[in-house]
């Protein structure tokens, strides 16, 4: 049977949040000598101090401090990141952050296998057990970004000559946040729409990481409705979704595209339970598409890339703009540097103009 041992994250959250090892300590009344020897492991404090500590860092216990298993041999233990549910089996890509190994599962493609570095042996709530298919330190190079762009697939391709490696996690914009916030990813995108200000992204990012913050523009985009070719349900607004009873296929909470079909139904006093197929989720915007593409939906909202990967009909809603967010530390990696270096590529700027419909004029403009 395998064995258990005491883990923490400490150090990984501390430093997450530019927070020196003084600065932590006093913050919960404790000695700076304890908060090293918190992360280094040779003391477990008690419940009183990890409470305190969770809470100065925003983070639960469970973050902070983990028992967990000895892997098994043949295998290693990672931190599954996914928002959906891990399935033993499914392949996953490998990836450190700040000293955490951090399995992803892939998506699974239609007529050849994803580019994968293990397989998932099992489970306990976020924690997981991987079998490697390559020598760990080839992990070394790669690079964790979570977000909801289907056009970071260009942006991966295009730094694929630096000898880094992307590995985009799709997600919400707001989880994204939260897994960098967590010290999970080593970056996030986000398109989010602060209605207090009318700006995108950086309020929301700036109030989670209030210091050593890296703000990069990606690209602006359109977001709107995707529809069946030839748009036979006729639909022009998101009202049409209810007056002609259209199914929609919609996107987790939490998502820009969920924020701005949530604000239409509300500017045109229509209730959510009016649209069939509200509670219909897609984990994504080509998610969203390709349900449209099948049949299974009328309409969904997504970017018009999603609606030029399938082939489909699109109605602007809105002009968004996809940015990048780095924590102090991640941004100082040398595959961050690649990364901020390609952005300014005009191959990798036509190429999105090209592809997926965007406006780079601003892409590569660092915003904080």
């Amino acid at each position: 049977m395998a064995s258990s041992k005491s883990r923490t994250f400490l150090k990984s959250f501390r430093e997450a949040r530019g927070l020196s090892a003084a600065e932590l300590a006093q913050s919960v009344a404790i000695s700076r000598q304890t908060i090293y020897a918190i992360e280094d492991g040779t003391f477990i404090p008690n419940t009183s101090v990890a409470l305190r500590l969770a809470r100065a860092l925003e983070v639960s216990v469970e973050d902070l401090f983990t028992l967990e298993q000895e892997p098994e041999p043949g295998t290693l233990n990672a931190e599954l990141l996914t928002a959906r549910s891990g399935v033993k089996g499914e392949l996953v890509r490998l990836c450190r952050v700040n000293n955490r190994l951090i399995a992803v599962p892939v998506p699974v493609l239609p007529t050849y296998l994803p580019a994968a570095d293990g397989i998932l042996c099992g489970k306990s709530g976020r924690h997981a057990s991987v079998q490697p298919a390559l020598d760990l330190r080839e992990h070394q190079k790669s690079f964790l970004l979570a977000g909801c762009d289907p056009a970071l697939s260009v942006l991966a391709e295009s730094l694929a000559g630096s000898g880094m490696e992307i590995i985009s996690v799709p997600c919400s914009s707001r989880r994204a946040l939260e897994w960098l916030k967590q010290g999970r990813v080593h970056a996030a995108g986000a398109h989010l729409l602060d209605a207090a200000s009318g700006e995108y992204n950086i309020p929301f990012m700036k109030r989670m990481f209030p210091k050593n913050l890296r703000i990069v523009t990606f690209a602006v985009w359109e977001q709107g409705l995707v529809l069946a070719r030839g748009n036979p349900k006729s639909i022009r607004t998101v009202a049409d979704l209810a007056v002609n009873r259209a199914t929609l296929i919609n996107r987790e909470k939490g998502s820009g595209s969920r924020d701005l079909l949530d604000k239409a139904l509300r500017s045109a006093g229509i209730p959510a339970k009016a649209i069939m197929g509200y509670e219909r989720l897609a984990g994504g915007h080509l998610a969203a598409a390709q349900e449209v593409r099948a049949g299974m939906a009328d309409c969904c909202i997504a970017a018009r890339s999603a609606a030029r990967c399938f082939g489909l009909d699109f109605i602007p809603l809105t002009v968004e703009r996809f940015d990048l967010c780095f924590s102090g530390a991640s941004a100082e990696l040398p595959a961050a540097k690649a990364l901020l270096e390609t952005l300014n590529r005009f191959s990798l700027r036509r190429k999105l103009q090209a592809i997926a419909g965007y406006d780079t004029a601003h892409t590569g403009e660092i915003l904080a």
